[in-house]
């Protein structure tokens, strides 16, 4: 009997629409008999929202790109003014601090598009995290080793300037080429920029590689973070991987009361005292309160780089641009638009883009995960020209197959190669083919 039912399992799974699923041909797909108890995800619909992570990234990432730096305060040596207001959209970019001209990508404060015969172009918000979702599939593991992490820098980044390195995550780069292995490499003992430019845009899709299971994200995560990031910084980029392992659970309506409920959730792991976690409820408060995102932007930049409130004294250390592409500034600016952009695609990306700072880092963010939340055809339908499937990681990276030409749908296939992996030989659970469906037994979600 036994071996009848595992000829009709396996003849089940042979008969799956190979091509529209997609199977990893380093895994072997076992049989499996699912519990009443066991959590189903839909694995083709996870495809599709793989794919809306990328594109949705991509669009708010060169999006923010045009308003980089463009307004960051009147302390110190750059004084740039009034912030940027709602009535700024879609009027004329202005330079940013290190430019004498306003931004080439557009003349104008808008969205950045890539038609369907372009090619999107990787930044440092999105090209670390492609590189370790190739590390992870390429050693076929869920937590790479710190000799893996360290091999893959040095191999996919330029060693030489533009590397598409700064700050925190350059000194690491630094560190690793003179042996040093993470997590000594973002410790703040060896790395002094710890807190800025570091693991909060690099590592969020270890959150999607973990459906549901933000426990098991922060496992997966936990080197990768440490590898330019300490104290704080840690805080701030673990709250972006349970955002994105909880956005799995967010379905049908009130997405935006979804949303909160998870950043409420991530929130609640942080310690009290810090200045992360009093960032987040100050922000949400002011947000209930009623009051223009403007009006919340301002009042930021007024508590934590004029006052220096809850112990964030980055003022204080007299750093180029008053800190102002710091862990904490970028952290505090993104929950504006998190919050005021309401689960709304558009809004909040336009709300990231015009809030000042280092606005590329927020947007792209928050576009990644509502892009994975609506999922890639959704986000297409958002504009009316048809959209750019294609990638290229070698604008920023190197050592890639196909001279790094790459698109949205092979990226996201490899990324649930990785999740096969990891519920098939990690998780104990299993993939019904014939309905496109993985099986997660229960108690991977009592955290």
């Amino acid at each position: 009997m036994k071996n009848y039912l595992f000829l009709i399992a396996t003849l089940l799974l042979l008969s799956c629409e190979k091509d529209k699923i997609g199977f990893d041909p380093e895994l072997n797909y076992s049989v499996y008999f699912p519990s009443m108890s066991d959590k189903i995800i839909d694995r083709n619909n996870y495809h599709d929202k793989l794919k809306g992570f990328w594109l949705g990234a991509s669009i708010a990432n060169w999006t923010g790109l045009v308003t980089e730096m463009d307004k960051v305060g009147n302390i110190g040596e750059f004084q740039t003014g009034e912030f940027y207001t709602r009535e700024d959209w879609g009027k004329p970019d202005l330079p940013s601090i290190w430019a004498a001209a306003p931004s080439d990508l557009s003349q104008t404060i808008d969205f950045v598009l890539r038609g369907k015969d372009e090619v999107w172009g990787s930044d440092d918000d999105t090209d670390i995290e492609y590189m370790y979702q190739h590390l992870l599939y390429t050693h076929k593991t869920s937590v790479l080793t710190p000799e893996q992490i360290r091999e893959g820098w040095l191999k996919h980044i330029k060693p030489e300037e533009e590397n598409y390195l700064w700050v925190s995550n350059q000194k690491a780069f630094d560190l690793m080429q003179e042996g040093m292995l993470p997590p000594a490499t973002g410790n703040a003992l060896n790395n002094e920029h710890f807190e800025m430019i570091d693991a909060q845009l690099t590592t969020e899709i270890f959150g999607l590689l973990a459906p549901g299971m933000p426990h098991l994200a922060l496992q997966m995560s936990n080197l990768p973070i440490r590898t330019s990031a300490d104290k704080e910084a840690i805080e701030i980029a673990e709250f972006y991987v349970r955002m994105h392992a909880l956005a799995a659970n967010i379905n049908g309506d009130s997405i935006q009361s979804q949303l909160i409920e998870n950043a409420d959730s991530a929130r609640s792991f942080m310690d009290d005292q810090s200045y992360p976690a009093a960032m987040y409820d100050y922000v949400k408060a002011l947000y209930k309160s009623g009051q223009p995102w403007e009006k919340t932007r301002d009042d930021i930049y007024q508590r934590y780089q004029v006052e220096q409130a809850d112990g964030y004294d980055i003022t204080s250390q007299n750093l180029y641009c008053n800190g102002c592409f710091a862990a904490g500034i970028n952290y505090a600016a993104s929950l504006v638009s998190l919050f005021y952009g309401e689960g709304d695609y558009k809004k909040t990306i336009q709300i990231g883009t015009l809030c000042g700072w280092d606005s590329d880092n927020p947007t792209a963010t928050w576009g990644g995960l509502l892009g994975f939340i609506y999922g890639h055809e959704a986000i297409s339908n958002l504009f009316e020209e048809e959209l750019s499937e294609s990638f290229n990681i070698h604008r920023t990276r190197q050592n890639f197959p196909n001279n790094g030409l790459d698109n949205f749908d092979r990226m996201a296939e490899e990324g649930l190669f990785i999740i096969d992996r990891l519920i098939l030989t990690e998780l104990g659970g299993g993939f019904d083919g014939r309905n496109g469906v993985w099986y997660i037994p229960e108690k991977h979600f009592n955290y």
